[in-house]
């Protein structure tokens, strides 16, 4: 039998029976069992569906080329506005129950808040919308997952050449870039169609669902629910007083000590590399060291490590056709999450593995959470995490690098201080998209540019001629596939850094506190988490500041005081 042969297929008419059934237990709601046999059918029919739509996306990300992977993927994304329709029928009876407080005192307000987040933003109108969507997001998929250049004597796709960004030989690593981007110069008026096809269709959703723009819609369906795109303003302006002029002293510093007139693109990957830092061993062995590490650093850690790689819950290697990227989901009927990368040997694989096993962790702490919707947090709150776990691995480093440790740990920390301006102009440039959504495809690179001189004014393209006319955003599957969620991971790395100095002052403190978090799930909003974790919030003002003297002071020690 197959990892997941067993995960059944509902049929529409039985879902809408147990949903019906779950209507008519609503309707006898004067009776708190019958209120609460309504929400254990509708917790056991959520978990049915999603562990069946998570395992087909999995699978066509595992193989975009196989047919059959690819129409079930098409079928699911043509099923689920009716599943929405389901679930938002259902949301607004629970929302509406004359019973309702009890169920809130069993349950906690949060769980409430979300579904009215959730009702508000979907209506029978924006079904065939939805199913739209969903074919020009796959198309982006495949188009990327099977695109390939020419490098040296091969043909790589976009996750094989990845793995030549960062090595040490400057020629090579230019040489990859010009392959990268020759692939999205191939297939360039294609994306700029696509995405032009997605902003006006995400527009018109917003005006039937009565928003006033696709922004305000966006933010209500990821359930922001305790900050709004002023608090995210107001952020982004401090990472442009904070942390855009550290990150410019960085490139220039480090650029000068390695001998460089000018910094261009393929530089920056390499600039804090202690010659070609790599995994001491292959993927196997990766996998051994990776159990070894989750075990000493912390015994709960080390357990369910032993449980996803004994199930063998995990899809690591790179293969031609496969999804680009990485990912953590998971089978909630199995009560077990799956962690799915591209490892090609780089040290970022090591990183990205820790990441999708943080996640990977916070969905195994929450799979008995009574309330489906408290498994997942929102996207921020999951990407701390991820992103701490990163860090709190760190002491572990020499598992897989040897000598090369320290190395590492400051690639990492070099390469976190660059993310958060990337991560503010990825987001901003959809803020300035979604509010002129009739602009030209001209227009939205000139809009790029504009963010890339607010947040990233170190960077020169040379002679890489799509980037250099503002198309490098189109290589962020987020923009696509997942609007908005970008941001996300910048607040949540403001959060694990401070996870990563808490555990050089007090490591139990910090680890008992990750610990802790990972178990809450998403009981709570964004801000509610990360207070209980002692972590302050991003929002607050001071916090980027410290963040950024603590780096200057060990990415550039003779400038710091």
């Amino acid at each position: 039998m197959s990892l997941f042969e067993d995960i059944a297929n509902p049929a529409d008419g039985e879902l809408a029976e147990r949903y019906r059934r779950i209507e008519g237990l609503l309707g006898k709601s004067t009776q708190d069992a019958a209120l609460h046999e309504a929400f254990a059918e509708w917790e056991s029919v959520r978990r049915s569906w999603s562990s069946y739509a998570n395992v087909t996306r999995l699978r066509f990300a595992q193989d975009t080329m196989r047919e059959e992977r690819r129409e079930a993927q098409r079928q699911l994304d043509e099923r689920l506005p009716g599943i929405a329709a389901l679930e938002t029928s259902a949301k607004r009876s629970f929302l509406e129950a004359p019973v309702r407080r009890p169920l809130e005192a069993a349950l906690g307000t949060h769980a409430f808040d979300i579904w009215s987040a959730d009702v508000a933003c979907f209506d029978p109108a924006i079904a065939g919308d939805l199913v739209l969507e969903s074919a020009l997001t796959r198309e982006y998929t495949q188009m990327l997952a099977f695109a390939t250049a020419r490098f040296g004597d091969e043909d790589l796709t976009l996750s094989g050449l990845a793995k030549y960004y960062t090595v040490s030989d400057r020629a090579t690593r230019h040489a990859a870039e010009r392959a990268r981007w020759s692939i999205f110069e191939a297939h360039a008026e294609r994306l700029d169609a696509i995405y032009d096809e997605l902003v006006h269709l995400r527009a018109r959703m917003a005006t039937k669902l009565g928003f006033a723009d696709f922004t305000t819609l966006r933010y209500r369906k990821m359930r922001r629910l305790d900050y709004d795109a002023r608090d995210v303003a107001g952020y982004r302006d401090e990472v442009v007083r904070t942390v855009v002029p550290l990150a410019s002293e960085l490139i220039a510093r480090y650029g000068a000590v390695a001998g460089l007139d000018r910094v261009y693109l393929w530089d920056e990957g390499a600039l804090s590399r202690e010659g070609d830092v790599t995994p001491l061993g292959d993927l196997d062995w990766t996998v051994a060291r990776t159990r070894e590490s989750l075990a000493a650093i912390d015994p709960l850690l080390g357990e369910f490590g032993e449980a996803l790689f004994e199930e063998g819950m995990f899809d690591l290697e790179y293969r031609r056709g496969k999804q680009r990227g990485a990912f953590c989901t998971d089978i909630p009927v199995r009560n077990s999450p799956f962690i799915f990368t591209n490892y090609t040997g780089t040290s970022r694989d090591i990183r990205t593995l820790m990441h999708e096993l943080g996640h990977a962790f916070q969905r195994w702490q929450s799979r008995d959470k009574r309330v489906f919707d408290y498994m997942h947090p929102t996207s921020e709150s999951a990407e701390i995490h991820s992103m701490a776990l990163e860090f709190l691995s760190w002491p572990q480093m020499e598992r897989f690098f040897g000598a090369s440790a320290p190395a590492y740990r400051r690639q990492h920390l070099f390469d976190s201080v660059l993310f958060i301006p990337y991560g503010a102009a990825i987001d901003h440039f959809q803020h300035l998209v979604y509010a002129h959504p009739s602009a030209s495809a001209n227009e939205r690179h000139a809009m790029w540019q504009e963010v890339e001189r607010r947040y990233l004014p170190w960077r020169d393209y040379g002679d890489l001629t799509h980037p250099s006319k503002g198309g490098l955003w189109q290589e962020k599957q987020h923009v696509y596939v997942m609007p908005f969620y970008y941001i996300d991971y910048t607040l949540a790395l403001c959060c694990a850094l401070q996870f990563r100095q808490r555990s050089t002052d007090d490591r139990s403190s910090a680890l008992a506190d990750y610990v802790t978090l990972c178990a809450r799930g998403g009981e709570a909003p964004f801000q509610d988490l990360v207070r209980s974790a002692s972590v302050q919030s991003p929002f607050q003002p001071g916090v980027l500041e410290g963040i950024v003297e603590q780096a200057r002071a060990e990415l550039l020690p003779q400038s710091a005081g």
